[in-house]
């Protein structure tokens, strides 16, 4: 398809710079192409009352990390420079694919001296060495550090990762480690947030618990790929990161337990979504799966598993717009957008939820 058919106009002011205090009382507009009307204007408080007793939910517990790092670049002949990388999947002990700027300066070889800008880390030092360079200022950095010792370097000189559209409009700051977190993140190796578990707080846990529904938890680290612009006219040129995950066999099990006797699977989130579909074979089983996906779902895609999709309000031309257009219905999903906008949704990471129907249900 045409990735201008998946362009629309928002306005700067719909883009959200805070989430909503409390979490659950951010909007949440229903989306149901089955429904007469389609749409509906909610609260996220109210997501109970559009599951039933046997439902389930799926959440990814990933953990974000403070992956932005700042430092300066050394090389042989050549002076120090500013470079900035934002790390968005580990590829080893003590290795990460990053995407670096000034991309097109850094060579293979060059040696990179992060935490060198009032931070400290192990005496001020946090050191790598540029070992591959690819396409679109993508790096693979080799550390001197390996392991629990690189984490806890990370972790000390890096910074939240946020969004773009939010790290052009202000800095991050320390509310943003909170704020940037689901409250039942443990899995550590994020370095963007599964955004639509942003609204989750234990009240609703509560409220949930007692509508009858299950909670089950999956594991995808969102890279920072999850941003990068879709620069290719047709779908079909189009690229995707990949990005690591895994379903245990237990949550697998589980979850082909609650569709085997008629229950819905909700997927909280495009990454759970994009790992339920994954791990889930032709004939609709769910396995356990381990390994790294780079799914690209646009409409035409038959979903396998996942019945009800909760996710924030995503970005023009973007791949997970052309995801939930696949989901619910591309004419379906123009309106939403058109709806939301006028209405006033709060868009992106920081954003206001919707709550999709599958179209082929």
């Amino acid at each position: 398809m045409r990735v201008d058919l998946f362009d629309f106009d928002l306005p700067d002011e719909r883009i959200a710079l805070r989430p909503a205090e409390p979490r659950d009382s951010a909007r949440l507009l229903v989306i149901d192409p089955h429904a007469e009307p389609a749409l509906g204007d909610h609260a996220v408080g109210e997501l109970p009352s559009f599951l039933r007793a046997g439902d389930a939910l799926v959440f990814n517990d990933t953990k974000v990390i403070p992956a932005q790092l700042e430092g300066v670049r050394h090389r042989e002949g050549a002076g120090g420079q500013q470079v900035s990388a934002t790390l968005h999947m580990r590829v080893g002990a003590s290795r990460w694919k990053a995407f670096s700027k000034p991309g097109k300066r850094i060579k293979v070889g060059d040696r990179i001296a992060f935490g060198h800008c009032g931070e400290s880390c192990f005496l001020g030092q946090l050191d790598c060495t540029v070992e591959e360079k690819g396409e679109g200022g993508e790096v693979t950095l080799a550390f001197d550090l390996s392991g629990p010792a690189l984490d806890e370097a990370i972790a000390s000189v890096g910074h939240i990762p946020l969004p773009p559209y939010i790290a052009a409009k202000r800095p991050d700051d320390e509310r943003d480690r909170t704020d940037y977190q689901t409250i039942y993140a443990r899995e550590e190796g994020a370095v963007a947030a599964p955004t639509a578990g942003l609204h989750f707080t234990p009240r609703l846990f509560e409220a949930i618990d007692k509508a009858g529904v299950e909670r089950h938890f999956v594991t995808l680290h969102v890279g920072a790929g999850t941003f990068l612009p879709v620069k290719a006219d047709d779908t079909n040129d189009h690229k995707m990161h990949l990005e690591s995950g895994y379903v245990s066999a237990e949550t697998a099990a589980k979850l082909n337990a609650v569709k085997a006797r008629g229950g819905r699977i909700i997927c909280v989130g495009t990454t759970s979504l994009r790992l339920i579909e994954s791990a889930t074979a032709d004939d609709g089983g769910i396995r356990a799966w381990a390994g790294a996906t780079g799914i690209f779902i646009t409409p035409g895609y038959r979903f396998k598993a996942v019945d009800i999709l909760m996710t924030n309000f995503h970005l023009p031309r973007s791949t997970l717009f052309m995801l939930v257009s696949a989901f619910a219905g591309f004419e379906t999903m123009q309106a939403a957008y058109k709806h939301a906008i006028s209405t006033g949704y709060r868009f992106y990471s920081y954003g206001d939820a919707s709550l999709l129907f599958r179209k082929d249900r």
